[in-house]
């Protein structure tokens, strides 16, 4: 036999496709050729799978070898096909029958001395290759937790190029995943650890509940970036959709713990005020890979230092916030991630960041204005919570009285998202910041004109935009779930307003 073809599969973005690597041999000058749109990775494979079969104790076939990665037209990325080359190479040499795989994937990257590696993104891969019909799957022993969790999947581990080997011609078993339950994850720092700012502890929640972003400004030590560490410990654990779609990101770039298993965690990303445009939102090299935004989708993405940022950095992030993905176009295609995150930033009130807070500042207003200007009024109108925190004072410091930790805190959230689900259960939103403005404008979610006079005053005198405006009302409604009411009132408006303008904080 001179032809033979194996399933594997190819990743774009999330997206999986799958994949026929055929194999055909022929009298002529030895060589191999490889075609279908491999990358740079793949057209070295070529050495790789050389080696890891030579080593592997297997005979390499000394003839023309032309490999086809099918459909031709879409572009492939990355080592994941190593192991199917390998397998197909030998199937149309004669050396492996390979009934045993047939409708089977086969995922790994191979060493030159036969071992199989783990390899990036194999979650969405095998998720696509579930979708499309296939019932088993050889993946790395690496990735075998990570591929079990996709049900009704036969997963198979398989250390080895001799082991795979030994399972087509003899039935010798390959390796079950791990069935044991992953490591417990610890839920990170507590908010009782938070001295005073009460204004800040209710933005925060206030953020979690409705799922806003959030802007803290205020002098160095008042707490700022302890709050927003905090943020990922008062929300919810991710459902299973959402779990299995931040895994699949986190598999994508790399960074799955060891042991697999679904995220159950809200993901919190705080990139150095250094990363670049490309870090942030995504981007690279051949594949567009998924940038800090989306690694914290469903979770926290935290910009400390904020006006620090490179302008590219920050501006990049408006059409995410806006609409929660990211698409990243490149020559040979695009990339889709989603980026539903939670914005929060931090930020100094001004260069010389006295402690004390304004009262000692030393900056001249002119200095102060451009140092927030840094960060730009599309960004900041985007943000629905911009809350001034003042210095924290010995008493508040000193305090021996309990201070509410995360857990009841995140019961409170827990309700209030509850609450806001139910009611948009019909839209098919879950959280008062996914809302679409119309859909609060009209009946019978329409707030009453006594309620939203003072808002309508500051959006006719333009202190205020159209954005805002419905942030406010968003804003107003997370509010009410909090306290337990059915509809926002007057003063739940009036406070919405004062977390948006920052006023009187």
């Amino acid at each position: 036999m001179s032809y033979a073809r194996v399933l594997c599969v190819g990743l774009v973005g999330m997206t999986g496709h799958l994949v026929e690597v055929e194999a055909d041999l022929a009298p002529g000058l030895p060589g191999v050729a490889i075609s279908g749109l491999p990358d740079t990775a793949l057209h070295e494979a070529r050495d790789r799978v050389r080696a890891a079969v030579v080593n592997s104790g297997q005979r390499w076939p000394n003839r023309r070898i032309t490999l086809n990665l099918l459909p031709a037209t879409l572009p492939k990325f990355g080592s994941a096909f190593d192991l199917a080359i390998a397998v197909a190479l030998l199937g149309g040499s004669g050396e492996l029958p390979l009934a045993p795989l047939d409708g089977v994937v086969i995922l790994g990257e191979l060493g030159l001395d036969g071992t199989v590696r783990p390899v990036r993104g194999v979650l969405p891969m095998v998720a696509a290759a579930a979708k499309a019909g296939v019932q088993r799957v050889i993946v790395p022993t690496g990735n075998a937790a990570e591929a079990a969790v996709v049900p009704g999947l036969r997963v198979r581990g398989v250390d080895n190029l001799h082991r795979l080997v030994g399972f087509v011609r003899d039935g010798d078993p390959l390796i079950e995943p791990p069935t044991g339950a992953p490591p417990p994850v610890d839920g990170g720092p507590d908010l009782a650890e938070v001295a005073g700012q009460w204004l800040g502890r209710r933005a925060l929640e206030i953020a979690a509940a409705g799922g806003h972003h959030l802007a803290l400004i205020g002098p160095p030590g008042a707490g700022k970036t302890m709050l927003a560490e905090r943020l990922p410990s008062i929300l919810p654990e991710l459902d299973d959709d959402d779990a299995l779609e931040v895994t699949a990101l986190h598999s994508i770039a790399g960074l799955l713990p060891a042991g697999g298993g679904l995220l159950r965690r809200p993901p919190f990303q705080a990139p150095h005020h250094s990363a670049s445009a490309p870090s942030i939102v995504g981007g690279g090299a051949g594949l567009a890979r998924p940038g800090a935004v989306s690694l914290a989708h469903r979770g926290v993405l935290f910009l400390d230092e904020a006006p620090e940022f490179s302008k590219a950095a920050l501006e990049a992030l408006r059409q995410p916030l806006e609409n929660g993905r990211v698409l990243l176009a490149r020559s040979r295609g695009g990339a889709e991630y989603p980026a539903r995150a939670q914005l929060v930033i931090a930020a100094n009130p001004c260069p010389c960041a006295n402690p004390a807070g304004d009262d000692r500042c030393e900056c001249p207003p002119l200095a102060r204005r451009r140092y927030l200007g840094r960060l730009s009024g599309p960004l900041l109108d985007r943000i629905d919570l911009q809350v001034r925190l003042p210095p924290v004072r010995a008493a508040e410091l000193m305090e021996s009285a309990a201070i509410e930790s995360s857990t009841v805190v995140a019961a409170r959230v827990a309700a209030a998202r509850t609450a806001a689900a139910i009611r948009w259960a019909t839209s098919g939103h879950r959280l008062n910041a996914e809302i679409p403005g119309p859909h609060l404008r009209r009946s019978p979610w329409r707030l009453p004109a006594r309620d939203t006079a003072e808002l309508r005053s500051r959006l006719d005198a333009g202190s205020l935009s159209a954005r805002g405006f419905d942030r406010v009302i968003r804003l107003a409604w997370t509010i009410a779930d909090l306290d337990g009411r059915a509809r926002p009132d007057r003063g739940d408006v009036a406070e919405a307003i004062q977390l948006r303008t920052g006023e009187g904080t």
